[in-house]
């Protein structure tokens, strides 16, 4: 081992950071900065091939940081800390981990790479679509570059926003990325970081918006150094899987600063859009602001003058996340609206267990989700024991976002089976027209648009004690569902560890060439809700909903001025049941606009969706809705006026 002089405590005046901590190149070689307070020295220990490692002994900075400059150290440098206990470590702001989280990490410059999005501006503050999708399952190569060419079908099907699965570098060969490590690095799994800025590039200049789910709640178990630099990374409190952060106690203004920083880093180098910010209630902070405030806050000033977009996963559903500052609410964009999937879900394959038991899947259920967002908002679940949800009065509908599946939900069956080998082919296609027509943010997870065969599964790999455990906790969680409590249900269970059962979950692209009918069903109902006035954005005044029979609903759009006529005006009718017959329906949500009748515009027992073909629905007199069917009425003038006697008009014939 080389003993160097210490190095230069500071780079020269010309020489700015773009982080806080970390190994930045900058001209005439490599600056790095540290929080290290458990430590009362700290070197960096550079391995240059062909020569003997080298330490750089670093300098005490203020409040526990160290840091040095290097000369003739450039990218490509692999890099470790070497602290007082002997042993050296990777960068905890390491911005690639080569070998994994366990070897060392290297110096990347990211003004390396040419941007060609200049014209940019971002998401567009309403009408997204969401496409949720894992990089390593996504294509049969797992990589950036097979997922960047991709994307023109994700263009062309009408979604605008990819929410891409945690990439924060993990160790062993596959897995969900909720246990990352690395916070900066992004997994070499999937390729180098310039193949991540390569799919961003591509996705905007194809109009896609890129947004990276970031887990801000624990650390995995599993190569994780944090402590060894700093104890105070981690507060005296447990999440349910693994230790909380330290947000708010002592010491905790570093902690901050890390994460603030990280939220900037994806946006300042990797031209992200914004982030899916997973599980926040086992984020704890008393501070003002809230560290979640604080990280909306850096996205918007990073991104800037481009626009952004910060959804949070929150299982209790407190809608106060999405209230601005000033309303008192943390000032963040979306929500995810578990309440949506968990109704949907029982109305299609009524499962009604574990966490399903608190709903019927009923008209009235999804009626109240449209018109209030949340169904849950502080009464008292029977599951849970505990009052779920808050008030939404105020909240913007498309604050919230909804889906039929998702990568949870699709893998909380144990053989990961998709809604469309678990329900109704026509019940799925009328949900799918409400799912991407209601007043919502809609999101798709991959493969969902074409009815992929590849199952999505719970998968991890790590090494055989932890693997163990793994699997353990696996089948003690699927154990809450009564259909999965077989006694040998446990060992069918798919391994997590297990590579078959990661294989499993690549899809098939060349399935949208073959699944034409459900590809259809996805581009027509997008397309609608891009085209048409209605569904552009509606405040919670523009729309309203009616239960209409045992299995049947109503919802209405509303477009008098200033949003357009009543020539506008939607009504989508969903039945879930039998075929339903009313002779009359005093239901004044079905009334057309004044001057005005309703014709059929689109519907989802269509031949090209898969369906049956449409029988007669009866508009005029009364009411015959078709089975398990999605009828989409358009309001148009009337040329003469109505007659008693006129005859009732069927679907699809003109009158």
């Amino acid at each position: 081992m080389r003993l160097v002089p210490q190095a230069m405590t500071t780079p020269p005046a010309d020489r700015v950071r773009r982080l806080p901590v970390g190994a930045e190149s900058q001209p005439g070689g490599v600056h790095f900065r540290v929080w290290a307070p458990a430590s009362t020295s700290v070197a960096v220990d550079v391995d240059i091939p062909g020569q003997s490692p080298s330490l750089y002994p670093l300098a005490a900075a203020a409040d526990g940081h160290f840091e040095g400059f290097v000369a003739n150290l450039g990218p490509g440098t692999r890099y470790r800390y070497r602290l007082d206990d002997g042993c050296a470590y990777p960068d905890p702001a390491s911005r690639f981990q080569p070998a994994g989280p366990h070897g060392p990490s290297e110096v990347i410059d990211p003004s390396a790479f040419t941007w060609t999005d200049a014209s940019w501006l971002g998401p567009a503050t309403s009408g997204l679509i969401v496409y949720e999708l894992h990089i390593g399952t996504f294509t049969a190569a797992g990589t950036w570059d097979a997922a960047r060419h991709e994307l023109p079908a994700l263009a062309t099907l009408g979604v605008n926003v990819i929410e891409v699965m945690p990439v924060a570098d993990f160790p062993g060969r596959f897995g969900w990325g909720y246990d990352g490590v690395n916070l900066f690095a992004p997994t070499r799994l999937y390729g180098r970081p310039d193949d991540f800025r390569a799919f961003v590039d591509s996705a905007h200049a194809l109009g896609l918006a890129v947004i990276l789910d970031v887990v801000y709640n624990h650390l995995g178990p599993d190569g994780c150094w944090l402590d060894r630099f700093a104890p105070q990374y981690f507060a005296d409190l447990a999440t349910e899987w693994g230790r909380g952060l330290n947000f708010d106690g002592p010491e905790s203004g570093a902690v901050r600063e890390l994460y603030r920083a990280n939220a900037r880093y994806w946006i300042d180098e990797f031209h992200l859009d914004g982030l899916r910010l997973d599980a926040t209630q086992a984020i704890f902070d008393r501070s003002t602001p809230h560290i979640l405030t604080a990280i909306g806050d850096e996205v918007r000033r990073a991104a800037a003058p481009r626009t952004t977009w910060v959804v949070c996963e929150h299982e209790p559903q407190h809608g106060e996340i999405v209230r601005s500052t000033e309303d008192g609410g943390l000032g963040l964009d979306a929500i995810w609206n578990d309440d949506f999937h968990h109704s949907a879900e029982v109305a299609l394959t009524g499962r009604r267990e574990a966490y399903f038991s608190d709903y019927m899947g009923s008209p009235q259920e999804l009626v109240s989700i449209v018109t209030h967002g949340f169904l849950y908002q502080g009464q008292v679940s029977a599951w849970q024991k505990r009052p779920r949800g808050t008030p939404t009065r105020g909240i913007r509908p498309d604050a919230f976002v909804a889906f039929l599946e998702n990568h949870d939900q699709v893998a909380n069956t144990w053989s990961g089976l998709r809604l469309h080998a678990t329900s109704s082919p026509s019940r799925l296609r009328a949900l799918t027209a409400l799912l991407l027509l209601g007043p919502w943010t809609p999101m798709l997870f991959q493969g969902q648009e074409f009815m992929a065969s590849a199952p999505f599964l719970f998968f991890a790999d790590h090494e055989a004690t932890l693997a163990a455990l793994v699997r353990q906790g696996r089948r003690d969680f699927m154990a809450q569902f009564g259909s999965l409590a077989h006694a040998d249900m446990g060992d069918r269970l798919p391994d997590p560890g297990d590579p078959r059962t990661f294989e499993r979950c690549r899809l098939d692209q060349t399935e949208r060439e073959t699944h034409t009918a459900a590809l259809a069903l996805h581009a027509s109902l997008i397309a609608l809700r891009r085209e048409e006035i209605a569904f552009r954005s509606p405040s919670s005044e523009d729309i309203d909903g009616a239960v209409i029979g045992d299995q049947a609903f109503v919802i209405r759009w509303f477009c008098g001025p200033p949003r357009g006529t009543a020539a506008d005006d939607r009504l989508l009718v969903v039945n879930l049941g039998v075929e339903l017959d009313r002779p009359v329906l005093p239901e004044p949500l079905s009334a057309p606009p004044v001057g005005h009748r309703w014709v059929p515009r689109w519907s989802s027992q269509d031949p090209m969706y898969g369906g049956g073909g449409t029988p007669d629905i009866v508009l005029d007199i009364g009411w015959r809705l078709p089975a398990e069917s999605a009828v989409l009425l358009a309001a148009v003038p009337l040329t003469t006026s109505p007659q008693r006697d006129e005859p009732r008009t069927p679907l699809g014939r003109d009158t």
